[in-house]
């Protein structure tokens, strides 16, 4: 599918050299330099941001990770390097981290603190009042403080179109989903890809398992595992960490049995590369979310002194803010026509996706 650029009004048209306004939670000004950053055309800032990943880590190839990029590329758009005064992140290795290292960033000085994931939910709001004068962003979650954005995703929505994909590309008519834990976020996706597969063909068998961590590949394994050797063909992940796990199973019976038919479908970010087996692929599509594209909207909006504090950010198809990756030839050109159908449906509200399973 096309890739478009989307935005809720949140964007704002940086002039260069123009002195920038942080908002309210500290008493000087931060303007920009006008020096050069460290690639041509960039605009130095001293403007800064950092993040608290979930338990999946910055390299899960999934949500945290794509968070990451978009703290990349906004650091590179405005000259700006990783560490104090520029962007950063700290890694959770269990939810007793989460506190500790929210602290830890407001401590660091950063403009704005991100809580990446729903499992940051309460420890930033937490945090949120405590630090009643700093920035916060909370990602897949909602925390109702004056000092806080929260972001959400319509995950059914692509979800859906997933499950669109998945009823019309499946041969034995039984596919899978595999989830992390059951949290609301997770609960989305289930609910579109559900419904999906039953708008195309109610008797499609739907194979859901929920895994309990986003960080067990070996998990993640076994239960993909399971459900090919049940006759699952196709199987859509929301499970981050766990989720790498279903690559592997899929990609080692593809390594022994060329023929075999298996695919998945990733999540957040575009997971082919996980999915590259010789000279083959067996990743179906991946169920994208533009956090990077959330995350650079707020911060450049906070740089000019508008920071959304104590609203609640949703981004859908008709937002662009989620959509099917590019699948790279594995789904027909005429499925794919039938896909675009239904997300033009979903988008113009013709069709409204359920956030749970009915």
């Amino acid at each position: 599918m096309t890739k478009r650029k989307f935005g809720l009004g949140l964007s704002l048209v940086l002039a260069a050299g123009t002195i920038l306004g942080a908002c309210g939670t500290k008493d000087d000004e931060k303007a920009s330099t006008g020096s050069e950053g460290a690639d041509k055309g960039t605009e130095s800032t001293d403007f800064s941001i950092a993040m608290i990943t979930d338990v999946g880590g910055v390299d899960d190839k999934s949500f945290n990770q794509s968070a990451w990029e978009g703290f990349q590329a906004w650091g590179k758009e405005h000259g700006l390097e990783k560490g104090d005064g520029g962007f950063d992140y700290l890694q959770s290795a269990g939810d007793a981290d989460y506190v500790t290292n929210l602290n830890n960033l407001v401590r660091r000085d950063f403009d704005i603190v991100y809580g990446i994931g729903f499992l940051l939910e309460e420890p930033i709001a937490t945090i949120a009042d405590q630090k009643p004068d700093n920035k916060f962003v909370i990602l897949d979650g909602v925390a109702d403080r004056p000092n806080v954005v929260s972001v959400l995703f319509k995950e059914q929505e692509v979800a859906y179109l997933a499950g669109v994909a998945a009823a019309l590309m499946s041969e034995t008519k039984q596919v899978g989903f595999v989830g992390g834990m059951e949290i609301p976020v997770i609960e989305r996706f289930e609910a579109g890809f559900v419904e999906g597969v039953k708008a195309v063909d109610p008797s499609i068998k739907v194979d859901v398992q929920y895994t309990g961590k986003f960080d067990d590949a070996a998990l993640g394994k076994t239960t993909a595992n399971r459900m090919y050797s049940s006759g699952v063909d196709i199987i859509a992940h929301a499970a981050g960490g766990t989720g790498n796990g279903v690559f592997a199973e899929a990609k080692e019976r593809k390594t022994k049995d060329p023929n075999a038919n298996v695919w998945v479908i990733g999540v957040d970010s575009d997971q082919y590369e996980e999915g590259a087996v010789g000279d083959s692929n067996v990743t179906l599509t991946s169920m994208l979310k533009k956090v990077g594209t959330a995350v650079q909207d707020v911060a450049n909006d906070a740089m000019a002194g508008n920071f959304p504090g104590g609203t609640t950010l949703t981004y859908g198809l008709a937002e662009n803010g989620v959509e099917l990756a590019d699948s790279r030839g594995a789904i027909p050109q005429e499925i794919l026509d039938q896909i675009k159908e239904y997300s033009d449906k979903v988008a113009s509200g013709e069709i409204t996706v359920p956030e749970t399973v009915e």
